[in-house]
C-alpha cells in the first residue's frame, strides 16, 4: 500500500493511496493510534471514491462514530483508466435498452461481471488496511447503493470479516443466488419510483437475503432521490452492529 498524500481537517485525516493498480482513500480520526471499526464504502455508477455522498458519509462515520472508512475507485471510474471491455458492454446495453429491453437485468448482469474483478480487489484492500496500526482488525461493515450494491452483494457474500451491511438501489436479476449467502444484518434501501431498478427487482433482492436481521427502508422518489435522513439511519445501524 503506497500513500501519496495525507491531509487533516475538522478532526479527520484523509490519506490517498494505491494498492497495486487500485486507487483508494482512507479516512481516520486525526491522531488515531489504535484498532477501531472499519466501514468500506462502494460508490455509485459514474461516480468515484471521493464523490460528495461517500465523502460526507465517511466523515460522519469518523467524527461521530470514531470509525475508519475506506473507499476505492471501481474499474473504469475515478483515477482508474477506462476499461475497453466494460465500455463496450455498457454501450451495447444502452443500445439494447433503446431497442426495448428492460434496463434492470442488463445492469445486474454487468455488475455480476465486474464483481469478478472487484471482489478480490476489495479483499486485498481490506487485508492491507487492517495491517495499519491505526485501523487494525476490528469489526468491518460495508455500505453501497446502486453500483456499490451490485458489486457489494457478491463481496459481502464472500467476505466473512464483514459483520453488517447497508445495501440498496439494486435488483435481484443476477444476484439472488449470491444474496442467499448473506446472513449478516442488512439495512436495505429502496426507492419506490426507481426508474433504473424495477421495484419488484429491488424487493426480490431484499427477499433473497438470508439474513435473519434485515430491514427494508422504502422511500418515495427516483433512483437519485435517496433521502439524506437515510445517512443518519446508516450511522445508527453500524453503531448497533459494529460497536
Amino acid at each position: 500500500m503506497r500513500f501519496t498524500s495525507e491531509t487533516s481537517s475538522d478532526g479527520v485525516t484523509e490519506r490517498i493511496f494505491h494498492l497495486g493498480e487500485i486507487p483508494g482513500v482512507l479516512w481516520t480520526p486525526e491522531g488515531s493510534t489504535q484498532t477501531r471499526p472499519l466501514v468500506l464504502i462502494g460508490h455509485g455508477g459514474g461516480r468515484h471514491k471521493k464523490a460528495p455522498g461517500p465523502t460526507a458519509l465517511a466523515r460522519r462515520l469518523v467524527t461521530e462514530c470514531g470509525y475508519a472508512v475506506v473507499a476505492i475507485d471501481a474499474p473504469g471510474h475515478g483515477d482508474r483508466p477506462r476499461h475497453p471491455e466494460y465500455d463496450r458492454l455498457a454501450t451495447e446495453n444502452q443500445a439494447r435498452v433503446d431497442s426495448g429491453e428492460e434496463l434492470g437485468p442488463l445492469i445486474a448482469g454487468f455488475h455480476a461481471l465486474v464483481a469478478r474483478q472487484t471482489v478480490p480487489e476489495w479483499r486485498a484492500v481490506l487485508d492491507a488496511v487492517q495491517e495499519l496500526t491505526y485501523v487494525g482488525r476490528g469489526p468491518v461493515g460495508y455500505w453501497g447503493v446502486s453500483l456499490g450494491c451490485g458489486l457489494g452483494v457478491p463481496f459481502v457474500a464472500a467476505e466473512p470479516r464483514v459483520r453488517a451491511a447497508v445495501l440498496g438501489l439494486g435488483g435481484a436479476s443476477a444476484s439472488a443466488e449470491v444474496a442467499a449467502r448473506i446472513t449478516v444484518p442488512v439495512e436495505f434501501l429502496l426507492q419506490w419510483d426507481d426508474e433504473r431498478v424495477p421495484r419488484a427487482a429491488g424487493l426480490a433482492l431484499f427477499d433473497a437475503l438470508a439474513s435473519a436481521d434485515k430491514t427494508l427502508h422504502a422511500n418515495p422518489g427516483k433512483h437519485g432521490d435517496l433521502p439524506a435522513a437515510e445517512l443518519d439511519s446508516s450511522l445508527r445501524f453500524f453503531a448497533r452492529h459494529l460497536n
